[in-house]
């Protein structure tokens, strides 16, 4: 029984290597809807050895491919390896077969360059799906892309012939940019399919209970199945992932469900569990969706199905507070997590942190074709992961013109030193003009905000903290032109400097405002004027602290050419 189980996972990995190229004996891989026009003849992009031809679709960055093969999960004594191999050894020690073997197979080294069929089709996902959208994906063409979650490899391995796996991999996202949010991050999915012996084993009378039946979908059921093997299967789901939490995070947790709608499993639910007090949502799961599995070539069983980010459980259960540090190689970092034994409670000790820098970019939208993701996914590419987070501030239509304005402000620190204004300006300089380039972006009006804290006593109005200095690197004016509240500048626009660099003072520049209007273009409201451009400064001060040798104020500048 040995012999045959290993000669079996060695079979099942030899039909996954074959269908690498994305087509699967006796079915071929379509992706739904026309394809989009070819790019240019021989452009083609390299990955894990293979070429891609590239086309509209393609929309891989350099930041993104640089990722492709690290493979966390499978670096030894990494939190997310620790992570794999508890639910590994739970699942392993729990599920056994006959023989004693391990019910569960692992798979944690599949490539993550799947067909569209793989990741969109075989799971059911409508041709119209929001979640198909090329500014949420990594598409390496039209066909081909970076899988977007680790559910795009359970067809194959069902028809393979596996009713019982756990899979673990890299897989890709154009998302939001915060502590939480990262293009690249973990996931662990799981699929378990019963026969009617094993699904009513132990029941009384189970022998005159079946797994199918023809009637209508509910809430409750799928339309194929009996509502006493959906509960079953339910319980089974339910009762195995609140043991698996309780083996990551110990007894007593408080754990509840939550009714959601995924496209390959009815019922589905989330899972959340009460940690520090706090409802925190951990994982998707449900009854697998039964066109899924007959398809498949399962017809006769029927299953359940859960995936996790592993990321997610890990900064819960170790205290990491920002994704991006999994991708550390601090070893300040690493040391930490270097334990004898995998179970060992581990709780994250907070590098220094180092202060950080915030931007503000502000811009027109162009009249199509834009995405806020295509935006984070610019300025992950220029500033890695010097950003912290990208957090959309403002958004303006024009009620004239009925164009689009938004305002984000970018927060970058760096996780080992501290960053100055002028090398992030160089940066920030660096987003504005790509997003010119690449994204159709006009400049509105692009204004600077470096946030720093402030070394020395506590300036008076700030609640008795430190109190914070704008530095711009901009030239100094007296106090009597500081005084001046507004300053008009015809037939100009583009790019803003404010602020004030006060280090040698014990005052701060508490709140500041900017608006500028683009001469000839579209405006902010109140401020609109047929020709030239119009900008307002307010700045508000608190009364200085003891010793303070007063304020110097700050010049605004206002450069590029008129749009």
């Amino acid at each position: 029984m040995v012999c045959w189980a290993l000669r079996r996972v060695g079979q099942v990995r030899a039909r996954l290597a074959r269908r690498d190229s994305g087509v699967c004996r006796g079915h071929e891989h379509q992706p739904l809807g026309p394809r989009p026009a070819p790019g240019a003849r021989g452009s083609t992009v390299e990955l894990l050895g293979k070429s891609y031809p590239q086309d509209d679709y393609s929309n891989l960055t350099r930041k993104v491919l640089s990722k492709v093969g690290r493979n966390l999960h499978n670096q030894p004594l990494h939190p997310l390896w620790l992570l794999k191999e508890r639910v590994k050894q739970h699942f392993y020690a729990r599920y056994t077969g006959r023989a004693g073997t391990p019910l569960f197979s692992v798979y944690d080294d599949l490539s993550p360059v799947v067909t569209t069929w793989q990741n969109f089709d075989s799971l059911l996902v409508p041709a119209d799906h929001p979640s198909r959208k090329k500014g949420d994906n990594y598409y390496l063409n039209a066909t081909h892309m970076l899988r977007a979650h680790t559910s795009a490899h359970q067809w194959d391995l069902l028809r393979a012939g596996l009713d019982a796996f756990l899979v673990v991999g890299d897989v890709y996202r154009r998302d939001q940019i915060d502590a939480q949010h990262y293009p690249v991050f973990h996931q662990l999915e799981a699929v378990r399919l019963f026969s009617r012996h094993q699904l009513f084993a132990g029941i009384k009378d189970g022998e005159n209970l079946q797994l199918f039946e023809q009637s209508s979908r509910s809430a409750h059921k799928q339309e194929t199945h009996t509502l006493e093997a959906t509960k079953l299967v339910e319980f089974d789901l339910k009762q195995t992932l609140t043991q698996l939490m309780t083996h990551i995070f110990g007894d007593g947790l408080d754990i509840r469900w939550v009714d959601c709608y995924f496209p390959f499993t009815h019922p589905s639910f989330e899972m959340e569990i009460n940690f520090h007090g706090e409802w925190l949502e951990v994982l998707g799961c449900g009854v697998m969706e039964q066109q899924l599995v007959n398809s498949a070539g399962a017809q006769d069983r029927i299953g359940w199905a859960f995936g996790l980010g592993l990321e997610r459980v890990a900064m819960i259960l170790y205290d990491i507070p920002d994704i991006r540090l999994f991708w550390s190689e601090d070893e300040r970092f690493l040391k930490q997590f270097r334990v004898q034994d995998i179970n060992q409670k581990v709780t994250f000790q907070p590098l220094s942190k180092y202060p950080a820098v915030i931007n503000d970019i502000s811009f027109w939208l162009p009249r199509e074709n834009y995405t806020e993701n295509d935006f984070y996914d610019l300025v992950r590419t220029i500033g890695g992961d010097l950003v912290e987070k990208v957090d959309l501030i403002d958004k303006f239509e024009h009620p004239k013109t009925h164009r689009t304005s938004h305002c984000y402000r970018i927060t970058y620190r760096h996780m080992e030193r501290t960053l100055s204004q002028k090398e992030v300006g160089g940066i920030h300089q660096a987003v504005q003009e790509a997003a010119v380039r690449q994204l159709g972006v006009e400049g509105s009006l692009l204004w600077v905000l470096a946030l720093l804290p402030k070394v020395g006593p506590p300036t008076r109005g700030t609640g008795g903290r430190p109190a914070p200095d704008f530095f711009m690197g901009v030239k100094k004016e007296n106090n009597e032109e500081e005084k001046k509240k507004e300053k008009v500048i015809p037939e100009m626009a583009g790019t803003l400097h404010l602020g004030t660099d006060d280090s040698a003072s014990g005052s701060v520049v508490t709140s500041t405002r900017a608006i500028a209007t683009p001469a000839g273009g579209p405006a902010p409201p109140s401020q609109s004027r047929d020709r030239g451009a119009t900008l307002r400064a307010e700045t508000t001060r608190p009364r200085t602290g003891p010793g303070s040798s007063g304020r110097r104020g700050a010049e605004l500048e206002l450069e590029a050419p008129p749009l």
